[in-house]
């Protein structure tokens, strides 16, 4: 699933190749990844441009003229540039079209993905962007904000990370690196954390997530190569993916357990 490094990279890979490009038309091939009117998403689309593109954990903003089109990837949904004349995949759900030729192509194998249409005054009211929580990389998630979101709950340290409404953008991947670097095992209940152990997550996600954009984001599995950019932050992964692999700390062999359902990776010795 593209974590919110992965889809840092989508966002600034798309500013640079599909801004201020008049829509020509918009193909809606599977119309239930659309919420709302299909209408008026083509009716706001057609004759519009992007201006820009913003993001919001793990939701891609496009800003158009009066609305903007927010996206949601989920597990496996990828934007490809395409000339108009190549053939679609039959994973191609939504296709728009500009005035040169080319396409912007939704791909999405498992169909999971949502786009939606939204006035401009009314973007942060919507429900998908209100309900989302302070990101790794803003100076406003704190170890006091963290403190405040764990109390009293009983709830793994994994599972809770994985919660958006308190940390915006992180998905697996970075759920486990995060809890490696600041030493705190994945089964411990959030309700428990000192404030020491709640500012080292804030140093650890900020470090991570910065490196993880910079590297591109992280290609493994399910988020491969899509606009012709590759991540390569699957080569500093310390512990997501290594089991049976050395700790790269104490040499300790790396364990996978499930945590709420979720294949979880990391080292019983350094995170007790």
């Amino acid at each position: 699933m593209p974590e919110i490094a992965e889809v840092e990279t989508v966002r600034n890979t798309l500013k640079k190749r599909i801004l201020h490009k008049k829509i020509k038309d918009v193909q809606i091939i599977y119309p239930n990844i659309i919420e709302g009117s299909i209408e008026e998403f083509k009716k706001v689309l057609i004759g519009n441009e992007f201006l820009d593109i913003l993001r919001k954990g793990k939701w891609l903003i496009f800003e158009l003229h009066e609305y903007y089109l927010i996206s949601h990837l989920r597990m496996e949904g990828k934007y490809f540039i395409e000339d108009r004349k190549e053939a679609l995949n039959k994973h191609e759900h939504i296709i728009i079209e500009f005035i040169d030729d080319t396409t912007l192509r939704y791909h999405d194998t498992r169909k999971f993905g949502r786009m939606k249409i939204v006035k401009k005054d009314k973007l942060w009211e919507t429900e998908e962007l209100k309900k989302q929580g302070r990101e790794p990389i803003d100076d406003n998630l704190t170890s006091e904000y963290l403190l405040a979101k764990f109390k009293n709950k009983k709830i793994p340290m994994k599972t809770i990370l994985l919660d958006q409404s308190i940390i915006s953008g992180l998905g697996n991947i970075y759920a486990d690196e995060v809890l490696f670097a600041a030493k705190i095992n994945p089964l411990k209940e959030a309700g428990l954390l000192k404030r020491e152990e709640c500012e080292r997550i804030v140093v650890s996600a900020k470090e991570i997530i910065t490196q993880a954009i910079l590297h591109g984001g992280t290609t493994i599995r399910s988020y491969t190569s899509s606009l012709g950019v590759t991540g390569n932050h699957q080569n500093y992964l310390q512990v997501h993916k290594k089991e049976g692999m050395p700790c790269p700390i104490c040499g300790n062999v790396i364990k996978k357990i499930k945590v709420g359902g979720r294949s979880t990776y990391y080292c019983e010795v350094c995170q007790k």
